[in-house]
């Protein structure tokens, strides 16, 4: 089939590369030119394993990138909504990306014979595909929806880092569509996925992946309270959490405490979905707590440091690990940011250190100072305080000598030297 990806972040390039590797012909469509070209060479315009190798097999192929509605929309058949819902400050999603996007295709539309099928992919809240983005749609294009042109909602549930083997390998495929028409053509898409095609209406599509990323979200949470309880009572929560999984009605998938859950999902995901609530007259308590419980997780750790080490004004304290989680350079909602920007509240020295992050995390803080290797990092520190459980970091030891004192507080429990004095964040 011909497929239509509005839209490269992470979701749309991979969704577009990995159609691509299905055997489906590919139009990618952004406002931003230099990603077009970047698509259009075989280059990644985001970090994610496998995506670069996609790209380069079927980039000028079955693959191409484009800034044209007009053509991208005439030529393919199903168009993937697949732009950002960044968080307004109340926490509701912000849906001017998505209101432009559905406008442009909309217009594209009306200059088109044939049904062509519009797919929600971004994560929107439930009822914003039938009654935000469907009336744009008509309004752009003059059409009916059901009629002229087909309208569905098909969520993604891809981990960063993850995100092309979960593409191709999916534990499940939502579709909900208006009409029958609509969700047969977006499920014939996934005709070579060796997984059942869950057929509903967009608000339960919808629905679905804001429980779903709760759900997460609010086991990570249950597991960071417990562990905080551990600490006081000194007892190992790895080792409750442990018993706790082999529960078949529970799983030990997210259950490791820690500094908390960031990145562009989670935190966006179960405050939207709060705000959605509370728009029909609901209060989400639960969800509420998973929130303030992920909030108060990364600072506990500047506790810690603070009954160790005293007044931190003027200590010097490295920072490893940037991003939100190992295996990507992205920080959005990285828990290291609230704890760097505690640091320098308390006027410390901050040295950091990540593998893939650096660049990013420039410009969230841009004046401290960042170091290519943790050992630099490391170098006279007073503290270490380590926020991703990247892999490297779990062979650190020699590395921890160059330290004026080598406190070193973990919040992932990664770190396995022996040489240090080392303090877990609920353990």
């Amino acid at each position: 089939m011909k497929v239509s990806v509005i839209g490269s972040g992470y979701v749309g390039s991979v969704t577009a590369a990995c159609f691509a590797e299905v055997g489906h012909e590919v139009v990618c469509v952004d406002i931003d030119r230099k990603k077009m070209e970047q698509i259009n060479s075989g280059i990644p315009p985001i970090y994610e394993e496998g995506l670069g190798e996609l790209l380069r097999k079927y980039a000028g192929k079955r693959l191409i990138a484009t800034n044209d509605y007009e053509f991208a929309i005439k030529e393919t058949e199903v168009s993937f909504l697949c732009v950002g819902t960044p968080s307004a400050e109340d926490g509701s999603i912000d849906l001017s990306i998505v209101r432009a996007a559905a406008t442009s295709i909309g217009a594209a539309l009306a200059k088109k014979e044939g049904y062509h099928v519009v797919v929600v992919k971004s994560t929107v809240v439930p009822e914003t595909t039938e009654k935000f983005v469907l009336p744009i749609l008509e309004e752009s294009s003059g059409k009916k929806a059901g009629k002229d042109f087909g309208v569905a909602m098909n969520p993604e549930f891809l981990r960063e880092g993850k995100a092309v083997h979960d593409f191709m390998h999916p534990d499940k495929i939502v579709v909900g569509a208006i009409d029958r028409k609509s969700g047969d053509l977006v499920s014939e898409l996934y005709r070579t996925f060796e997984c059942e095609v869950t057929r509903t209406n967009p608000s339960t599509a919808e629905m679905i992946k804001y429980a779903n990323n709760s759900l997460l979200a609010t086991k990570i949470s249950f597991a960071n309270e417990i562990g905080n309880i551990c600490k006081k009572l000194g007892i190992d929560t790895y080792e409750v959490m442990e018993a706790v999984g082999k529960d078949f009605r529970i799983s030990s998938r997210f259950l490791n405490s820690g500094a908390g859950f960031g990145g562009s999902c989670f935190p966006k995901d179960v405050k939207a979905l709060i705000g959605k609530a509370k728009t029909i007259g609901y209060s989400p308590v639960l969800l509420e707590s998973v929130i303030a419980v992920n909030e108060k997780q990364p600072l506990l750790m500047t506790e810690i440091l603070r009954a160790k080490i005293g007044d931190l004004s003027g200590k010097k304290i490295a920072v490893l690990g940037l991003a939100f989680k190992n295996e990507t350079d992205d920080v959005r909602e990285s828990r290291a940011i609230p704890v760097i920007a505690e640091l320098l509240r308390q006027e410390a020295k901050i040295s950091a250190y990540d593998p893939m992050a650096i660049e990013n995390m420039k410009k969230v803080f841009p004046t401290i100072e960042y170091f290519q290797k943790a050992e630099d990092a490391l170098k006279e520190a007073d503290a270490c305080l380590v926020m991703t459980e990247w892999e490297e970091f779990r062979h650190l030891e020699s590395e921890f000598e160059g330290m004026n004192k080598k406190i070193v507080i973990d919040g992932r429990r990664v770190i396995k030297a022996t040489n240090i004095d080392y303090e877990g964040l609920c353990w």
